[in-house]
């Protein structure tokens, strides 16, 4: 096996994860096989329990990973699936080297950071390898280069260079700042995250330069004589539009042929051909425009907004987008603020979204913008805690039960038309959060002569689940004779997963239990939301007639 190691340096942020995407997409088209690693610093077990305001948006993977959202992209890119052996966090490997000091596995040994720490890393490594085949090992290490949080991981890379020497190629993807009032690009800071490096054991065979644009020869000649790393091996990656151009601006500079020849592997040209349709599919000036809002609960952090705390959201309608030829403009809607303002912040969308969510915080605001959307005949779209809420709103406005809700948010309510699984009580008790909910990919049976139908067109489907929760099948008989339809339900425990309203009464009211968006592809867009913005732009269309 061969190992490509990518560090960062300078800041975090800088897009490893696209770049070791990108890279791995450029050796499986040239026709190897490749698997993709993230190690994280952190000591939680998974990203399960981490605020997404803090890390960013959780992938869900079909195993029920709840991962860093490296691992999505790395979904996405490659066109494959992920799972528990591509994700690693600091707090899996202690938490396994000290279960194996528990029972006796080192036999007497005094266990210590090195090797056993470095052993446990380079085991996982290998154990990914070995399970999926691959030729080519692609290891994203988490953070920047000097973090002490880190340092293990890059010793074990040492220690796999120092045994494999021709086997292992190590690439640092840095920071080139262009300070305003300078107005040219500055080395000086990846020098010094180099140096960091070549501290550490570790020389890296290419720079990755994160730039506004691409280097000038002199750029990248101060580069190769400060960084050790010959001149050609300096590879731009400039600011773009989309990062799924990325792939084609390596490919310009022969990257891929240049990482093979090093691991004196047989030099192919990776066939992007599927690839740059895709980019220029994005480009494309496109024939109807649309306005969407997305009220959620995630997307302030201090005086900022964050676009990660939904990303995996705003990726697939990205690709909805590009399929339907549909400008789309995302509108991001405190929850909060549709509580304490009315549902006027919300303007005038042509969909609406309710995402994801946990707790009473917004929940009011997302139950508000439900109903909106229901009375106002707006294509709507509920995912896993928006179809929850949508649920509480239909039986708020239509049996009249003004206190109806999730028992999530109201224990005491009679009408808990949202309740707790009963399989999730005992777990809720011993407060036993992480890795503990209904997680990963589950199968449901779809009603025939439904919208779910007409979307998915066949009777078994699976999505990725993320909850704790579940529509209660108390008050579904009073639920569906005041006209909401249940479209779908879990093949193992007849839970009900998707709801819908019929065509005769709304064009486009759907929500479903799972997790769509966490399935959707560049190249395979998820069909959900494909029909959510072809009724969006009906809607439109519509409303300019009128």
């Amino acid at each position: 096996m061969k190992y490509i190691f990518i560090s960062g340096g300078v800041i975090s942020g800088i897009g490893k994860g696209v770049t070791s995407a990108s890279i791995g997409l450029l050796l499986k088209q040239a026709g190897y096989r490749v698997a993709m690693l993230k190690f994280e610093n952190y000591l939680n077990l998974d990203a399960g329990t981490i605020n997404p305001i803090e890390h960013g948006d959780v992938f869900l993977c079909d195993d029920g990973t709840e991962a860093d959202m490296d691992i999505g992209t790395y979904e996405k890119f490659l066109g494959e699936k992920m799972g528990k052996d591509n994700f690693v966090t600091m707090g899996r490997i202690y938490q396994t080297i000290i279960e194996k000091e528990r029972r006796f596995e080192y036999q007497g040994e005094d266990v210590e950071a090195v090797p056993h720490i470095t052993d446990e890393i380079i085991r996982r490594i290998q154990t990914l390898g070995g399970k999926k085949r691959a030729q080519i090992i692609i290891v994203e290490l988490g953070g920047t280069a000097g973090e002490y949080l880190n340092v293990f991981y890059y010793e074990a890379s040492r220690i796999l260079t120092l045994a494999h020497p021709q086997d292992v190629v190590h690439i640092h993807v840095s920071y080139v700042p262009t300070p305003v009032h300078l107005g040219e690009p500055k080395t000086k800071p990846t020098q010094l995250s180099v140096r960091t490096l070549n501290s550490m054991g570790i020389q890296p065979d290419f720079i990755v330069a994160r730039c506004q644009s691409f280097l000038d020869k002199r750029r990248v000649e101060r580069f190769a004589l400060f960084c050790n790393v010959k001149a050609e091996n300096i590879i731009s990656n400039p600011d773009v539009r989309n990062p799924y151009e990325v792939p084609l601006i390596f490919d310009k500079q022969n990257f891929a042929e240049k990482i093979l020849s090093r691991l004196k592997l047989r030099v192919k040209k990776p066939d992007l051909s599927q690839w740059r349709l895709l980019v220029k599919k994005i480009f494309h000036k496109k024939t109807d425009h649309v306005v969407i809002a997305i009220v959620g609960k995630y997307f302030g952090t201090g005086d900022y907004q964050l676009r990660d705390s939904y990303a995996a959201l705003f990726d697939a309608i990205d690709h909805a987008s590009w399929v339907t030829d549909t400008e789309v403009k995302t509108v991001w809607v405190d929850a909060e603020k549709v509580e304490k303002e009315g549902i006027k912040v919300i303007g005038r969308p042509d969909g609406i979204i309710v995402p994801i969510g946990w707790g009473n915080r917004g929940a009011e605001g997302m139950i508000r913008a439900a109903s909106w959307a229901r009375q106002n005949k707006i294509p709507y779209l509920g995912l896993c805690y928006g179809m929850q809420l949508a649920v509480v709103a239909f039986a708020r406005d239509m049996l009249g039960w003004s206190d109806a809700n999730t028992e999530e948010n109201d224990q005491t309510t009679p009408h808990k038309v949202i309740h707790l699984m009963p399989q999730q009580e005992e777990i809720i008790k011993r407060r036993a959060y992480g890795g503990t909910m209904r997680l990963g990919s589950w199968q449901a049976k779809v009603k025939k002569n439904t919208l779910a139908w007409e979307i998915y067109n066949r009777e078994i489907v699976s999505e990725r689940h993320r909850h704790r929760y579940e529509v209660n099948d108390e008050f579904l008989p009073q639920l569906e004779k005041a006209g909401l339809v249940i479209c779908a339900r879990s093949v193992i425990e007849n839970l009900c997963e998707m709801i819908e309203l019929p065509r005769s009464i709304h064009p486009f009211y759907f929500g479903t239990q799972a997790h769509p968006e966490y399935k959707s592809q560049p190249l395979k867009p998820h069909p959900v939301f494909i029909r959510f913005l072809k009724e969006a732009v009906n809607y439109q269309n519509n409303k300019s007639k009128n």
